[in-house]
């Protein structure tokens, strides 16, 4: 099965490197022809050309292949590569140090690769593509089998939805280990054919100087547009685009609107996860809401369940649990037939684990993950996502993340984390107090220098605690 399209005139550009789509396909030919057979091959995932004919030469080989973060510490990086069986290791000449032990994969250079010919290998739809690693919140990361046809579903739904066509120039900074950076920002850009231009890092400058250059179609995380934001000159070199994207953690409501007034473009939000790839979005030529990541892609069913299994009225209030039915749906988890069961359903449906709101038109609003952002407060149910845009509402706010902490008469209580300057904890308790109902506001404030993210720029509510 095709994943990368047929484009016959295509560069992609990494850092200020660039290949023609020839060249690129000849050189991940000669990566195909080396890991030929492997049961699977772990990619040391910089933000490198060498990582994309490393991804794409096991595309072409049928191999299944391990994105490895390239900041992953020693006991991360040991159990995705124990846990996957990856027999293989394929990274920039000299990037690579990894373990002394002498028990870790076996490491190519994917710059010693000779260029090679054209790949007669058969594949099939259900055939695994990649094992995507979770952040493994609840324990160690858990190894996603997606395979080569929820790539497809998805990247054509997303196709459809964003008008996004071989005219196109895609613009992004993204890590190339998530489904963000690498199956959209990667993989997106070779099945659509539109070029690419990777920033190295995300910086608000590169996004402005790439505009300037005839990019159309931006990626970005809320912490890229939060930034871009902060750079005016930026923010409006991006007039010209076509399309901002944002995606990877719900955007502020005032980042948003900051954004939409400085660039004119509202900006298309999106759901997804590594299990899901993306299966709620925004549409290029309908509705940009703020707080809101649009309606369900084609072939996407969704629903909302109460702790109890019953059924949650799409009113745009009621939370409850989403569940998705998709064609871009995993294929379980590697070596765990339990949690892959634990996952679904008794019906078939996938367990998202995270808390929504849908309104009567089928727009959805992402609350949070059930785990740390729905509040159970004095027997009211309380997202997290709307008492942080509250407070980022805040002009001395910079950063917020709010969380339920045990309180011995409520169970929890609404408690805020804030980067702010100039203000104090009762002023903000006070401004969320005189736009939420009572209940929502936070009942302590901690003023703090920074808030802990990861590579994706989400914040790490477990470390708060």
């Amino acid at each position: 099965m095709d994943l990368l399209g047929n484009a016959a005139e295509q560069t992609i550009s990494i850092g200020g490197r660039a290949l023609h789509r020839a060249e690129l396909m000849e050189r991940a030919a000669g990566v195909a022809a080396e890991i030929a057979g492997a049961e699977a091959v772990a990619v040391h995932a910089t933000a490198s050309l060498e990582t994309v004919i490393a991804v794409v030469g096991g595309i072409l080989a049928g191999v299944p292949v391990v994105p490895l973060p390239p900041d992953s510490g020693p006991d991360e990086r040991a159990h995705i590569l124990g846990d996957s069986r990856a027999s293989l290791l394929l990274a920039a000449r000299g990037a690579y140090e990894g373990g002394a032990s002498g028990t870790e994969p076996r490491q190519i250079p994917v710059d010693d690769v000779p260029a090679g010919k054209s790949v007669n290998v058969e594949t099939f739809g259900d055939a695994t593509a990649f094992i995507l690693y979770t952040s493994g919140t609840t324990g160690p990361p858990k190894g996603v089998l997606i395979s080569r046809s929820a790539i497809a579903a998805g990247l054509d739904a997303l196709a459809e939805a964003w008008a996004w066509t071989p005219d196109d120039v895609l613009v992004h900074g993204l890590p190339l280990f998530h489904v963000h950076g690498l199956v959209l920002g990667v993989l997106g850009a070779l099945r659509v054919g539109s070029p690419l231009v990777h920033t190295g890092r995300p910086r608000a400058e590169a996004y402005a100087a790439a505009a300037s250059e005839g990019g159309t179609l931006f990626f970005g995380v809320p912490t890229v547009w939060s930034r871009v934001c902060a750079d005016e000159d930026a923010a409006r070199a991006l007039r010209g685009a076509r399309l901002l994207v944002s995606g990877s953690a719900p955007l502020p409501v005032p980042v948003f609107e900051r954004l939409a007034a400085l660039t004119g473009h509202a900006p298309v939000e999106r759901y997804g996860m590594t299990e899901t790839l993306i299966t709620v979005s925004a549409r290029a030529d309908g509705d940009r809401r703020p707080g809101h990541v649009g309606l369900p892609l084609p072939g996407v069913r969704t629903r909302l369940v109460a702790e109890d299994g019953t059924p949650v009225p799409a009113d745009g209030e009621t939370p409850g649990e989403l569940h998705v039915q998709a064609p871009m749906m995993f294929g379980g988890y590697l070596n765990r037939p339990e949690a892959t069961a634990a996952s679904f359903t008794p019906d078939g449906w996938f367990r998202t684990g995270d808390i929504a709101a849908v309104g009567p038109d089928g727009w959805h609003r992402i609350v949070g993950r059930a785990s740390t952002d729905l509040i159970k407060s004095g027997g009211y149910r309380i997202g997290a996502g709307e008492v942080e845009n509250a407070l980022l509402a805040h002009p001395a706010v910079r950063e917020a993340a709010v969380l339920g902490t045990p309180h011995p008469d409520l169970g929890e209580q609404v408690t805020a984390y804030v980067v702010a300057d100039g203000v104090d904890e009762r002023r903000l308790i006070e401004f969320v107090a005189e736009r939420l109902s009572a209940h929502k506001r936070p009942r302590s404030v901690h003023l703090v220098d920074s808030l802990p993210r990861n590579a994706m720029g989400k914040v790490v509510k477990t470390r708060l605690r």
